[in-house]
């Protein structure tokens, strides 16, 4: 049997699609398992032992769903793949839809109606699986291969089978140089609402320091530099410093960490599937659907009447993340505790 994985990003999506993959490599390793993936948010499953085939779809030069579709028939065909048995978009999106489709599985499955991100890709699907009912991302995830594949997993035992190169491990043994005490601050999103101010965490790496002798890493994506230099300039003792990482990197960092602070973005999920200590700030996103999985992680935001998953990436009325320094205090003092 071949199956299709449909999960093109973004990084924090692909890997909490990575539990679902799992299970079906755990429990049928008879399956060939292909994932579709943007080439942008695919180094994360380079290696990877759950997956066969990657096939990369260059979205950054695929603008269009036609031209979307022959950079994936093209990646299919390089790969010399035949057409899967069952295609299984993770993603309800029109994009995602379209991928699935042009397969041409005879089963193309996805989440129903009420749970896709864009109801009409709901015409490129033959089967959908009732997921609605369900609160976190993993679980809707699993709860697509269980009842598509007959597949299940035990609640909360989730696998994130990430392949970390010995290259990459080594040179984060470099920057630490024996370092253990530390944490990871990280202060980009991608979207402006999920951004907590710079200046509040390097207040934070201060109040670190004084209050438990743990110096701060800050991690950052392409283009946000800035943020890590505003981070560190704003930390009166210099106890932030910034540390350039490929994502492996940062998973290889994140399993040695102490603790993790920072928004509802790719590095808070590596490191929750690392199994970092997480302090969450959350705005327009839920939790409840995104959050971290441990319960003795601490997800703080403001209370906003308007807060639930609104998804907006900009806000004229409200600054969802306008959380006060004292109450990321007494989350991470939480966390420690726990």
């Amino acid at each position: 049997m071949r199956l299709l994985v449909v999960k093109l990003s973004s990084i924090g999506d692909v890997v909490h699609t990575l539990p679902a993959v799992a299970a079906v490599r755990r429990s049928r390793p008879d399956i060939r398992i292909s994932w579709a993936v943007d080439s942008r948010a695919s180094a994360i499953l380079h290696g990877s032992p759950v997956i066969d085939d990657l096939v990369e779809i260059d979205s950054a030069n695929a603008n269009g769903p036609l031209k979307r579709i022959a950079s994936f028939r093209h990646a299919m065909r390089r790969n010399g793949d035949e057409p899967p048995d069952v295609a299984i978009d993770f993603q309800g999106l029109i994009k995602s839809g379209l991928v699935a489709y042009s397969s041409q599985a005879r089963r193309r499955v996805g989440f129903e109606s009420a749970d896709l991100r864009e109801p009409a890709s709901r015409f490129f699907l033959n089967d959908q699986v009732k997921t609605s009912h369900i609160d976190h991302v993993i679980e809707k995830n699993i709860e697509l291969v269980r009842a598509s594949l007959g597949i299940s997993i035990e609640p909360g035992r989730y696998e994130f089978p990430v392949h970390i190169p010995s290259g990459d491990v080594g040179y984060i043994d470099n920057q630490l140089a024996g370092e253990e005490n530390f944490a990871i601050l990280n202060p980009g999103g991608g979207w402006p609402t999920k951004m907590w101010a710079a200046d509040r965490f390097g207040m934070l790496a201060d109040w670190l320091l004084d209050e438990f002798g743990m110096n701060s890493i800050i991690t950052f994506g392409p283009t946000e530099e800035h943020l890590a230099a505003a981070v560190a300039e704003a930390s009166r003792s210099r106890a932030a410093r910034a540390l350039p990482a490929t994502l492996k990197q940062f998973t290889a960092l994140s399993r040695r960490a102490r603790l993790f602070i920072g928004g509802d973005t790719g590095p808070l999920h590596l490191a929750a599937a690392s199994g970092t200590p997480i302090v969450g700030l959350y705005g327009p996103t839920s939790p409840a659907r995104n959050g971290p999985f441990d319960h003795r992680d601490v997800v703080i935001g403001r209370d906003l009447w308007c807060r639930a998953e609104c998804h907006r990436r900009s806000c004229w009325h409200w600054n969802c993340l306008d959380i006060e320094i004292t109450d990321v205090q007494s989350a991470v003092r939480r966390r420690l505790e726990a």
